[in-house]
């Protein structure tokens, strides 16, 4: 019976393994709660005094010199103080940890421990907030969520858009209702055309309008043309159509001051007008200028109108989504204007330091030097803002050209005719003609 029971045994773990792998990778919360939480747990408990003793998190009770007659003896505290720290509760792919600062300790001492805390918990990353004085939150990420971006939800709203996973492993999500316009900067093959489609993809099936500007000649945008009420293909088209939102944002206005309100949202459903989100894709070609007098007079009307849509259409249904692989100063003075407006921002890889600095230097400067690390092989890969005014790393959710044309095409249906647009068409078609 002995052999007949160890080989019984062995089959059940092969068994076990192999039920586990499976449960790993399709079902990856449940194993994080069923066997890595616990081990998690376990290493972050066992840890915790040589961690905080090897990173100077701990304190003496007496300062770390003394007299000895006439010299000043300093040296590492015999019985230092380990900080407080709670136990670790699981979130959905990791833990997090509130730990009591000593005095005169700051949130920077944790920051930089944050390495060895990786380490040691045998994590993918842990990150250092500090929700109120004197308490240092560390949330840990068991494994990378970028390499799965399709496992996130989100409960589906009007003018929300779920683009992706955050790194703490939530949500990735556009709502356009709490932050309206957004900047999004990449370089060519970072992603920031796929995370377009996927825009475009979650805003179809919604009461949306949706107005393209891509000065490519519409090689992006036009994919997406039988769900667009308004394509510009080039900048005198742009201007145009720019007119023409600027012309509806003064109805909007109007109905608004009438019914004695301050935004479309407290107007009754039947008077209230179709909410616009206008994409610009490649926003440095509406302000480059080739030095004619056409071509600048052009360029600031781009200027004008995109600033005044940013700064009034918030509250009248008018949201911006500006698009662009370098978003600089030297693009002319009504970049910076504008960018003052563009509260979400969202920055993949780039090419130049001058470009992250100016989507993310206002916010956060370690949003920065994260944003220029990643590489080339991290397409869809970003830096993001949160509404907490934090930042964190996220990845767009991959979704074929095929896929987005396809969803543009079923949805081309809802696609709403403003009145203000279906004149500029009509003029724009004159002029083709």
């Amino acid at each position: 019976m002995g052999p007949v029971l160890i080989a019984f045994a062995l089959a059940v773990l092969a068994w076990m393994l192999v039920i586990g792998d499976l449960v790993r990778r399709h079902r990856p919360v449940w194993h994080w709660y069923l066997v890595g939480y616990p081990a998690t747990v376990f290493r972050v408990v066992a840890t915790w005094r040589k961690v905080a003793m090897f990173n100077d998190l701990a304190v003496s009770r007496r300062p770390p010199r003394g007299l000895l007659g006439d010299l000043v003896v300093k040296g590492d505290p015999l019985r230092p103080l380990i900080p407080r720290a709670s136990f670790p509760r699981a979130t959905r792919m990791g833990l997090t940890m509130t730990v009591r600062l000593h005095a005169g300790q700051t949130p920077a001492t944790y920051m930089k421990a944050a390495d060895a805390l990786v380490h040691a918990w045998k994590v993918h990353a842990v990150r250092v907030t500090s929700p109120e004085r004197g308490l240092v939150l560390l949330t840990a990420t068991a494994t990378d969520p970028l390499q799965r971006p399709g496992l996130a939800t989100a409960p589906a709203e009007l003018l929300s858009a779920l683009i992706g996973v955050l790194e703490s492993g939530g949500a990735w999500v556009m709502n356009l209702r709490l932050v309206p316009h957004w900047l999004i900067a990449g370089a060519t093959r970072s992603g920031k055309s796929t995370l377009l489609a996927r825009l475009i993809t979650q805003l179809a099936p919604q009461r949306v309008a949706l107005v393209g500007i891509d000065c490519k000649g519409g090689m992006e945008l036009g994919l997406f043309a039988d769900r667009l009420s308004a394509l510009a293909t080039c900048r005198s088209e742009a201007v145009t159509v720019l007119f023409a939102l600027a012309a509806d944002m003064r109805e909007r206005m109007s109905a608004c001051r009438s019914a004695g309100v301050r935004s479309i949202w407290e107007l009754p459903d039947k008077l209230r007008p179709v909410p616009v989100v206008v994409i610009v894709d490649e926003i440095a070609e509406l302000y480059l200028s080739d030095g004619t007098r056409e071509s600048k007079t052009e360029a600031e009307q781009c200027s004008t109108l995109l600033l005044r849509l940013a700064q009034l259409g918030a509250a009248l249904g008018l949201h911006l989504v500006v698009a662009g692989q370098r978003v600089g100063s030297d693009l002319g003075p009504g970049v910076t204007a504008l960018r003052a407006q563009l509260g979400g921002r969202i920055c993949h890889r780039v090419n130049d330091p001058g470009t992250a600095e100016m989507t993310l230097g206002d916010l956060n400067k370690d949003a920065v030097a994260v944003a220029q690390s990643i590489t080339a092989e991290e397409r869809g890969v970003a830096v993001c803002t949160g509404l907490d005014g934090g930042w964190s790393r996220a990845r767009s959710h991959l979704t074929p050209t095929e896929e987005a044309v396809s969803t543009a095409r079923k949805y081309s249906a809802l696609t709403p005719q403003l009145p203000a647009l279906v004149r500029a068409l009509a003029v724009l078609e004159g002029d083709v003609k």
